[in-house]
């Protein structure tokens, strides 16, 4: 490549020299449009310059320039370009496997050329490389034979011009004498003695180098315990090639941790190493999540570390939380936060949350924790209000007290009662377990000393405030006059049923406890058929199955010392009564009898109150009451059937009910026949015949098309009339879109899904032998945007 620069004519006036230049060669005029890139033209003052880039043998020729002052030209030759030798290729003597390189470096980098060994053009192979990178040509021969010994040649491309040098082959005979080195182990990691630890992150790979010398080559054997580590293609493997003995582990497992021997030997001797391989992993998650209180908005939530920390110090905890019926979870802290206690805050009390927890250590974080059990948020309950005393005796009191009248969203769970003696501030808890109820008795009192207690509400969120009573109580019996509280149902006679049971609850006061004594008709109850329990506050008298003999007045007293009180309590057991005795048919008259009869022996330990009369005629043997709640022993039964005989019975009755058997008359009733005659008028059947009538019209009705819609009226007539349907005058019949239906004289038209085009004037009409008569309405059909408007 070569650039020739064509200088211009210097004329006296710049600017017609600058208009009016115009350049040639051979006769035909370059400018810009016909020079493409092969010329470029420069302006340097008064200087012109053409530049001819890259040229070539084609170049040669006369280049003028003109202008309107004169005329130059210039004559140009392109000469060959020699190739010049910057780097010889030189002699080499070389050994046995060996590698032999000529090199050689030209002026022209884009001259190729071709390597020849002794007149023989060299083939590149596995062995014999050829490469030009550049003005650099190289040949290079690896592990050199006595056969690669001769004259090598290096002739470019298009140049006479060649580069020789010579490969001499250098044999060397040596006496080989085996000796024989000890084995030796070169570790290189940290640690002293043969203590060496190797730490890998579990999941990783490890591969361990162990450089092993001695002479001839020792074998070599890694183990862990008595477990040997085979070369194979394992997950844990061992690989050796000439000095170099590699311990890979492929994703490291927990299970991999432990101490590894490698031991190596030959003839002359063996040599041991111990190395401890320790694998780290990110620790467990933290286990048992729980909330262990809660306040208004916020709640403290504690955990256990996990159960393995990775093979690293824990650096502490990060904490999330959601909302119960949520999905996604929050962030709580983005450092690590040291404690196993933690209170979380910004919570919205009534609210349900859940906490999970994560580790982390020097290797990354662990899994998230099981979730917490779900706790709310919530402020404790007022204290509880009205605190008193209700009872006191030798070692117990009895405190009543009213809920808190703040309770929130949490609840109550339950109470706790404290008590302590008075000026001491030593409480002590006397329930075990919460109490739901709004009372509660403390037992095992000191006698005589005086006490304060204390109530406090729990719930989710702890205890409330106390209540307490502002003045001690003294502990010691109370003397309290016996009193029975009847109830109001024991006040009247208590009436029950045979077989039933009897359970009478009746409580009592007093203090000390009160002595019960039951009587039954002022004689000292001592039947076995009848049980009393009696407690501190109470006494129950019970029959398991009551019997007419337990009827009676049962008076129950209670006495303390020469102060007592009593009650008396009346029984009735009853039954149902025996039948009535002696019933008889004491007169018959036209279509009349008389029947008496005595009250049964039995009444059921209960009054009579009346009778039930039946009777019943020898053809059909019948039974038909004719006679309830009869109070008088005897009836006068009328309205018989002549020519019939009849029978009579009496059923007895009180509060039970009928007797179970009634009594039945000893003699019959016969009503006789007389001599009288009854005329029946003839029969005349009565003519039905009617024109039809409706009875009930058709009605205007509006409708949304799309619906199915129906239209009502009814008609009467005999015989039945026919019913003809119209639609604006035009008989409605073979259209599908109508349903006609006649029920018993009510005439209906279904129109399936109607539409905008089935409104108008309907009418029915009926018509049978006697006449006719018709009624229409109007449909309207409005279409569904229409009814939404509206």
């Amino acid at each position: 490549n070569q650039k020739l620069f064509l200088s211009s004519l210097k004329c006296q006036k710049s600017f017609f020299f600058l208009l009016l230049l115009h350049r040639m060669k051979d006769g035909d005029e370059l400018n810009r449009d016909t020079a493409g890139s092969k010329y470029r033209f420069k302006k340097d003052g008064k200087k012109h310059i053409l530049i001819i880039n890259e040229a070539t043998r084609e170049d040669i020729g006369t280049y003028y320039a003109f202008t309107s002052g004169g005329e130059s030209k210039a004559e140009l030759e392109v000469e060959e370009k020699e190739l010049e030798v910057l780097q010889s290729i030189a002699d080499l003597t070389l050994k046995a496997a060996e590698q032999a390189v000529f090199k050689c470096e030209v002026s022209d980098e884009k001259v190729t050329g071709k390597w020849f060994k002794d007149g023989v053009e060299v083939e590149a192979s596995d062995r014999i490389k050829i490469s030009h990178i550049g003005r650099t040509h190289k040949l290079t021969i690896d592990e050199v034979k006595p056969s690669d010994a001769g004259d090598y040649t290096f002739v470019p491309d298009g140049y006479a011009l060649s580069l020789s040098a010579k490969l001499n082959f250098l044999e060397i005979k040596i006496d080989y004498v085996p000796r024989q080195d000890p084995p030796k182990i070169h570790l290189d990691t940290s640690g002293s003695g043969n203590k060496n630890v190797i730490t890998v992150v579990a999941g990783n790979k490890l591969r361990f180098d162990v450089e092993v010398t001695g002479e001839p080559a020792p074998t070599v054997c890694w183990s862990k315990g008595e477990q040997v580590v085979c070369e194979a293609e394992g997950r844990v493997r061992v690989e050796t090639r000439e000095t170099l003995s590699s311990f890979v582990i492929e994703g490291a497992e927990r299970a991999d941790e432990g101490l590894y021997t490698i031991t190596v030997a030959n003839p002359a001797g063996e040599d041991k190493a111990e190395i401890f391989v320790r694998i780290v992993d990110v620790p467990n998650p933290p286990e048992n999540v729980k909330c262990t209180s809660v306040g208004e908005d916020s709640a403290t939530v504690t955990w256990d570390p996990p159960s393995f920390d990775g093979g690293v110090p824990i650096k502490g905890y990060l904490m999330e939380r959601k909302k119960a019926p949520s999905g996604r979870w929050t962030k709580l802290n983005f450092d690590a936060y040291e404690a196993t206690t933690y209170e979380a805050k910004r919570m919205i009390e009534g609210v349900l949350y859940e906490m999970r927890v994560f580790a982390v250590n020097g290797i990354g974080i662990s899994q998230p924790s099981a979730s917490s059990q779900p706790f709310m948020p919530i402020a404790p309950t007022g204290e509880p209000t009205h605190l008193l005393v209700d009872d006191v005796t030798d070692t117990t009191c009895a405190l009543k007290w009213r809920p808190p009248e703040k309770i929130g969203a949490g609840g109550i769970d339950g109470y706790i009662i404290e008590y302590c003696i008075e000026g001491s501030d030593q409480w002590v808890q006397a329930n075990e377990e919460l109490v739901t109820k709004n009372q509660y008795r403390v037992k095992g009192l000191p006698v005589g000393e005086k006490m304060l207690f204390r109530v406090v509400a729990v719930n989710v969120a702890g205890r409330s405030p106390p209540a307490t009573l502002f003045q001690a109580v003294t502990i010691r019996e109370i003397m309290e006059n016996p009193k029975i509280r009847l109830p109001r149902s024991l006040r009247a006679k208590m009436i029950t049923l045979v077989g039933e049971k009897v359970n009478l609850v009746i409580p009592f006061q007093g203090k000390p406890r009160p002595v019960v004594t039951w009587f039954k008709d002022d004689v000292l109850l001592e039947d076995k058929s009848i049980g009393i329990r009696t407690s501190e506050v109470d006494t129950i008298l019970f029959i398991r199955s009551a019997a007419r003999s337990h009827s009676g007045k049962y008076t129950l007293s209670v006495q303390i010392e020469n102060v007592s009180d009593s009650a008396d309590i009346y029984i009735q057991v009853v039954e149902k009564p025996g039948p009535p005795i002696s019933v008889v048919v004491t007169d018959v008259w036209g279509f009349n009898a008389a029947l008496e009869w005595k009250p049964p022996k039995d009444d059921g330990n209960c009054e009579i109150l009346g009778y039930t009369v039946q009777k019943s005629d020898k053809k059909t043997e019948d039974w038909f009451t004719i006679y309830e709640h009869n109070r008088r022993p005897n009836c006068t039964v009328s309205d018989l059937v002549m020519g019939n005989e009849y029978s009579f019975r009496v059923f007895s009755e009180n509060i039970c009910g009928l007797s179970e058997v009634p009594g039945i008359s000893k003699n019959t009733a016969v009503i006789t026949k007389t001599g009288l005659l009854h005329k029946t008028t003839p029969f005349q059947e009565k003519d039905l015949s009617s024109s039809p009538k409706f009875t009930a019209p058709l009605l205007d009705r509006s409708v949304i098309a799309g619906y199915t819609a129906a239209i009502s009226c009814a008609v009467r007539g005999n015989p039945k009339p026919k019913i003809i349907w119209m639609k604006n005058n035009m008989i409605i019949e073979g259209d599908p879109k109508f349903l006609m239906q006649n029920n018993q004289g009510v005439l209906t038209l279904n129109i399936r899904k109607p539409g905008l085009f089935d409104g108008g004037r309907y009418s029915c009409k009926a018509v049978n032998a006697f006449g006719e008569d018709s009624v229409e309405c109007k449909l309207e059909v409005r279409a569904l945007q229409d009814q939404a408007k509206k």
